[in-house]
């Protein structure tokens, strides 16, 4: 009886709180007023519509610079800076070639300084840039053209395709099966891999 009690006291109370809250809401919505008046229909407020030809873009450009620690064949890490290279897609590094895939970048940023030139941000948070040697190659194509990752023209634009190398998706199929959504074969890599192991 006594736990009834209290549970509807506390009910009660939570109620009377909720109640207390809104009046105070309201009286403080009173206080402010909406400064572009978008309710007054009499207002003469006028907004110029969209001029293509006179925008300008405000994207801020960021260069990074630095020497690469290399996590795989296609994601390097510049002044803390996880930066994942722009339109390509290299073995992961428990994947077929994907050891090779990395040291191959490895070797390529060796003893370099690379420039980063930020495009945007992936689903996974990193930073996605065009990486360039310091002699301006561009790493996405070396890779492609070492035959250790492949064009994904879903980002590129299909701009690395004309770089692969004869026969490159077979020995990427891993790669290759993740941009045509084939995720079925992943998983079954996946498990062959857990009942070796």
């Amino acid at each position: 009886m006594e736990v009834f009690v209290l549970l509807v006291f506390i009910l009660c109370a939570g109620f009377a709180l909720s109640f207390i809250a809104s009046k105070f809401n309201d009286q403080k919505r009173k206080r402010y007023k909406n400064p572009l008046n978008y309710s007054n229909k009499s207002s003469n407020a006028h907004f110029e519509s969209f001029n293509e030809k006179s925008s300008q873009s405000k994207v801020n450009e960021i260069t990074l610079h630095g020497r690469a620690h290399i996590i795989d064949g296609d994601s390097i890490i510049i002044n803390k800076t996880q930066v994942r290279l722009f339109g390509i897609d290299a073995p992961e590094i428990n994947h077929p070639y994907g050891q090779k895939s990395k040291w191959t970048l490895v070797s390529l940023c060796k003893g370099q300084v690379v420039r980063a030139e930020v495009s945007e941000q992936d689903v996974h948070g990193r930073t996605v840039a065009k990486c360039y040697l310091s002699d301006g190659r561009d790493l996405s194509a070396e890779m492609v053209k070492l035959g250790m990752a492949i064009d994904w023209p879903k980002f590129s634009g299909g701009v690395y395709k004309k770089f692969e190398v004869h026969n490159v998706r077979k020995k990427l199929w891993l790669a290759d099966a993740r941009q045509k959504g084939r995720f079925h074969v992943w998983d079954k890599f996946e498990t062959n891999q857990k009942k070796r192991s």
